[in-house]
């Protein structure tokens, strides 16, 4: 075993074959398959962390994320197939024991969903069983199964009612089915007859309704199982704006085979405002619902179109998954290519009032569409350069985990390397072998060299010479002077790898032909070979110590070999190495499989099986490279991910480099974009200084204007100031006049109650002697009284006691009867009572017996029905026997014609291989054939288009005056224009600040009515005061009245009386319950006219706001004018000066200035800086 490993750090790329292959954990990460593995990404910090799957997987088939964002089941494909669920709050993601289909064999789960609680799980197996298995997964118990669909035809979803955990929803060719789990078993509430469409996929939008698309366009609407709808979009216009509103239209029976649009509905997802759909390639249309039945059509986003992207253009991409994050925020999709896109929902909602469509933007990075074919590393930078099937080369830093630079071509390219510096690079079409400059922006091609189908190239550790492979020849060639300086002859067969050593001296390749070569670069000879004729190498490389040949091929073995013999072998395996790289410490080498792992063996080779293995890719790995510090192993597949590793030791430290590498931050610039900088920069310069002195400008004008206001606003109000002061002395001297008069009211109210009070206490003494006397005589009558009633009682207490003595002996004999009676009644219950009992128990007898008699005919009928159920049983178990001996025989021809197809394949193979051996050949000898044609007659095209291109010169300089002098008015207008809207908004702030001053004045003269009213509120608490003062002395003299006959209590309580009333000063109090009702109806007449100014003001605010409404629509119509007008004559001036600046472009970057850059290479090559 190695001591030193590789651990998974980054990957670029995506899995497309996987269903859902987009999910998100929360506002900041997604997950998605790549390589081997599941990925968790960060898009903010730009981290991942990988979820491993099983060693005995045969590749990832579907995803699915539960609602709680908790767990993430994962289906692999396997002899029989399994499903792993992850327990992702967990760090390096738990595995929970792995779902099965129990004892039926099943080789892939198509597609999986989650239950709303996250407790249930549901898988649907691919063909031709096409069974639906629901599992209580958490106790990984099957609960139910049912088969989905009898024919082959696919079932791409499956889902469950996110308001119940026992419904589902499956869909698919010709399927639409609405299933319930009751009893055990999974029962079909409902199915749809669709036999004509296929339905791609579909979205819960409520409890029984479900949006189904499919491959026709058409989007239509199942409500508890029941296609009776369908969506359609119509455009209304109101008001010079188009809205699209979609409506619901019943399904007729002839409207099932209508085609309404030809674009495939691949996904639906809905959310809380309405639902994405996917309505063409590279477009999602986002639907909110308006009413019951209707939904409008938001906004539509597409795929940008990538300007690098030659081949096929990126808005074309087919849409397969779609994803909206936990808030609703980010929708995030991937594409039939790979890539990943996403878009702020937020911004779509608040521009909606912006015109046109908006577009997504990649969530990390573009990555490889298909096989990557080459992979390079240079020594001075932290770069890695790819090539690709899908016509890209991509340039990609592994330290910041970036894509710096990448760029489409017409032609598939097949190698790449980098050169030490960084700078250059060197790339293998099928046609050419291109050298190329790594500028600032852009890969730009100098040299050309006429070698087809070059699928190995390599720099020289110094980069004065780089070597290229064309079919079995090694061309070496000299960086300097690009010229062939070498041709290394001697393989029989395609060469499939080469390697220079450290020192440049020597060169190492192998090839098809089993032979392994290591030649001399000075003088182009053999140094040393190895030649094994039933191997085919595939991946060649030299020792740490560039004294050994480490070589592996198809014979699934790793070999070294020194001095044309084979040193050590490592034992052969069922899985064939394919490329190979070697650690500059020289205690590891890596190798990569056609299963797609990387294997660690440790160095010098064991004699044995010895390795540790690290599942990196689903594919062939096709190059590894090991960066020249031993930190970091880089892989690519036919997978299209490029994988970063670390190298560790056991204990998880990096290695330690003994080699101190210097990196450098240059780029090349040519000379052309350096000039365009600078002429844009000093362009940018005199625009801001122009725009400095207009702002200036501007702002002095503003700052008179505001001057000029603000004295305007301080004379009007000093002006309502003194009215005011003036209105408050009128209000004074009112006030005072009202007091003076209250305090003479007062007084003559004092004087009256005085004299009132006199005359009472006068009455009061005689009518109190006379009540004396009265009270003697009263006095004398209740003596005379009281002994009569002596007397009485005396008499009336004798007659009592005989009475009652009478009376008890009278109700005794009368309870004497009563107990008799009770006895009598309580006889006569019980014997109620017993006849009552013996009622029920009868009745209860009866019943029982009717009871019995019906359990014996229900019991009679299920027993009739089991048999029947029993015979069905027997049939069906017939059938099912039947039908699977008839499969197994089916299977059996099945693989005997497979076995015939693939021999049938691999002679055609051979076939093929001769015949484009053979093509290369001829294509070789015609090339060279038709080059020196293609020389002769560019020469002569050369001289006609300069000729022409003098001719153009003149005629555009003639028409750039022209163009300029036009350009003078127009910008002399939009000034003019500026300074008038600038006019308007000095007005609009004018009238904001007029509305807050009468606002002002409103809630002052509010704040006066209401200190009025509380004054007024005082008032009448007072007199209420009064009031009850005046009550508790009339109840206090009403007291003193009952002492009249007793003159001492009499005059202590009159005493008492005057301690407790006469310290509040009658006089003043009298005043003041007189003067009350005056002080009240003076403040009514204050509040009336405070309320009569009130809605005066009201009245004037409504109108000056009405006013300024008017003034403000205005300004605002003739604002919208002016910038209409504005953006026309920005665009009018941007087509002039695109129309002035083509031309120029034409004379620079004219396709004829290249053959003389291939004569003149000084002129025209690029210059560092």
């Amino acid at each position: 075993m190695s001591s030193v490993l590789s651990q998974s750090d980054f990957i670029f790329g995506l899995r497309t074959a996987v269903r859902n292959n987009l999910c998100f954990l929360d506002e900041q990460t997604v997950v998605y398959p790549s390589g081997a593995s599941c990925v968790s990404h960060n898009i903010v910090q730009r981290c991942q962390r990988f979820i491993s799957v099983s060693e005995k997987s045969q590749g990832i088939c579907a995803l699915a994320l539960s609602p709680s964002r908790r767990y993430l089941a994962v289906s692999e494909r396997a002899e029989k197939a399994s499903i792993t669920v992850f327990d992702l709050h967990h760090e390096q993601g738990r595995k929970r024991k792995p779902l099965t289909a129990g004892e039926t064999s099943v080789q892939e789960f198509v597609c999986m969903a989650f239950s709303p609680d996250s407790k249930y799980l549901i898988g649907q197996t691919g063909g031709p069983e096409w069974m639906l298995i629901f599992w209580f997964w958490e106790k990984n118990k099957v609960l139910a199964t049912v088969k989905t669909t009898t024919s082959n035809n696919l079932v791409p979803q499956i889902s469950f009612n996110p308001h119940n955990n026992m419904q589902l929803c499956v869909s698919g060719a010709g399927v639409l089915k609405l299933l319930r789990y009751s009893e055990g078993v999974l029962k079909q509430s409902s199915i749809a007859k669709m036999e004509s469409d296929n339905l791609l996929c579909h979205a819960w939008t409520s409890e029984d309704r479900v949006l189904v698309g499919t491959d026709t366009g058409r989007l239509l609407v199942s409500e508890s199982g029941d296609l009776r709808r369908e969506l359609r979009v119509t455009c209304k216009g109101v008001g010079g704006h188009t809205d699209r509103q979609v409506k619901v239209k019943w399904i007729k029976e002839t409207d099932a085979n209508e085609c309404v649009a030809p674009s495939r509905i691949t996904a639906i997802l809905s959310y809380s405002k309405g639902f994405l759909c996917t309505t063409g390639p590279g477009t999602v249309c986002l639907f909110e619902k308006t009413q019951k039945d209707s939904y409008r059509m938001s906004r539509e986003i597409l795929i940008p179109s990538d300007p690098c992207s030659l081949s096929c253009p990126a808005e074309s991409q087919k849409i397969d998954t779609m994803c909206i994050s936990p808030a609703e925020e980010t929708l995030a999709i991937s594409t039939d290519r790979g890539q990943l896109y996403s878009i702020s929902l937020s911004s779509v909602l608040t521009n909606k009032v912006l015109e046109g469509k908006q577009h997504f933007e990649f969530l990390s990075q573009p990555f490889h569409s298909s096989s990557i074919t080459g992979l390079s590393i240079c020594i001075r930078k932290p770069l890695v350069a790819t090539s690709s099937l899908d016509c890209s080369v991509r340039i990609w830093n592994y330290e910041t985990k970036e894509l710096e630079l990448y760029k489409e071509f017409q032609e598939e390219a097949y190698s790449v390397a980098l050169h030490p510096t960084g700078l250059f690079i060197l790339v293998g079409f099928s046609d050419k072998l291109r050298l190329m400059n790594l500028v600032i922006d852009d890969i730009r091609s100098f040299k050309e060299f006429t070698l087809c189908g070059c699928r190995e190239c390599a720099f020289s550790h110094g980069g004065h010479m780089f070597a290229a492979v064309n079919g079995n020849i090694i061309h070496v060639y000299s960086f300097i002077t690009l010229e062939n300086i070498l041709n290394l002859k001697g393989h029989n067969g395609k060469v499939r790898s080469i390697e220079w050593s450290l020192d440049d001296s020597r060169l190492v390749s192998c090839g098809m032909d089993g032979a392994v070569y290591e030649w001399d670069t000075r003088t182009g000879k053999r140094q040393s070979e190895s030649v094994l004729k039933p191997c085919s190498y595939t991946g060649v490389a030299f020792s740490s110590d560039y004294k050994t040949i480490l070589a592996v091929g198809t014979d699934f073995t790793l070999k070294e070999i020194q001095d044309c013999q084979v040193l050590r072998e490592v034992p052969a395996d069922e899985v064939a190495h394919t490329t190979l790289a070697v650690s500059h410490s020289g205690c590891v080498i890596f190798t990569g499989t056609s299963s797609g792992t990387i294997r660690a063996i440790k160095y010098p080779l064991p004699t044995q099986r010895e390795w540790t293995t690290h599942h990196a890719h689903c594919g062939p790995v096709t190059k590894m490279v090991i960066t020249y510090d031993d930190q970091f192993l880089l892989t690519v597949s036919e997978d299209g991910c490029l994988l970063i590793s670390k190298i560790i030791d056991k204990e998880g430290r990096g290695l330690k480099s003994n080699r101190q590498i210097v990196q450098t931050e240059e780029i090349l610039v040519t000379k052309a974009d350096l000039d365009d900088k600078k002429q844009h920069i000093l362009d940018l310069k005199m625009r801001l200084e122009e725009l400095h002195m207009e702002n200036e400008y501007q702002l002095r004008l503003k700052d008179m204007n505001y001057k000029e206001k603000l004295k305007e606003l301080s004379d009007t109000l000093t002006q309502e100031i003194e009215s005011l002061k003036t209105t408050q002395k009128v209000m004074k001297t009112k006030l005072e006049k009202s007091e003076h008069e209250n305090q003479e009211n007062s007084a003559e109210v004092a004087m009256k109650y005085a004299k009132k009070l006199k005359a009472l206490e006068v009455s009061y003494t005689s009518k109190l002697m006379v009540e004396h006397e009265k009270y003697q005589d009263l006095l004398q009558k209740h003596d005379r009284m009281q002994e009569e009633y002596e007397k009485q009682l005396k008499a009336a207490e004798e007659s009592k006691t005989q009475a009652l003595e009478e009376l008890i002996q009278m109700y005794e004999l009368k309870l004497q009867e009563k107990t008799q009676l009770l006895a009598q009644f309580q006889e006569e219950t019980k014997q109620k009572f017993c006849e009552f009992s013996e009622m029920i128990k009868q009745a209860e007898e009866d019943e029982e017996r009717k009871i019995h008699a019906i359990q014996i005919k229900y019991e009679e009928k299920l027993h009739l029905e089991k048999e029947t159920h029993t015979n069905l049983k027997g049939k069906s178990g017939m059938m099912t026997q039947k039908l699977y001996s008839l499969q197994r025989q089916i299977d059996d021809r099945c693989a005997d014609i497979n076995k015939l197809k693939h021999e049938q394949q691999s002679l055609l193979g051979l076939v093929h291989s001769l015949e484009s051996d053979i093509e290369d050949l001829k294509r070789q000898i015609s090339g060279h054939k038709r080059t020196s044609q293609d020389k002769d007659n560019t020469i002569s095209d050369l001289k006609k288009k300069t000729q022409n291109l003098e001719k153009l010169k003149f005629l555009l300089e003639f028409q750039l005056n022209d163009l300029q002098k036009q350009n003078e008015p127009q910008q002399a207008d939009i000034n003019k224009k500026r300074e008038r809207i600038d006019q308007l908004e000095e007005q609009l702030v004018e009238m904001d600040r007029n509305n807050s001053q009468l606002k002002l004045a409103v809630s002052d003269l509010r704040l006066k009515l209401r200190t009025k009213e509380k004054e007024l509120h005082k008032e009448i608490q007072k007199g209420k005061d009064l009031q009850t003062l005046l009550e508790r002395l009339q109840s206090d003299l009403h007291g003193c009245v009952g002492f009249i006959q007793e003159p001492k209590k009499l005059k202590h309580s009159i005493q008492m009386i005057y301690a407790r009333y006469a310290p509040n000063s009658d006089s003043f109090v009298l005043s003041k319950v007189k003067s009350s009702a005056d002080d009240i109806q003076a403040l009514c007449y204050h509040r009336e006219q405070l309320e009569k100014t009130i809605s005066s003001l009201k009245m004037k605010l409504a109108k000056s706001a009405d006013e300024h409404q008017k003034m403000y629509d205005k300004i605002m119509k003739e604002n919208m004018s002016l910038i209409t007008e504005i953006n026309e004559l920005r665009k009018e001036l941007q087509s002039v000066r695109t129309r002035a600046k083509d031309p120029k472009a034409q004379l620079l970057f004219s396709p004829t200035s290249r053959p003389i850059s291939e004569g003149g290479l000084k002129k025209t090559s690029a210059e560092p800086v």
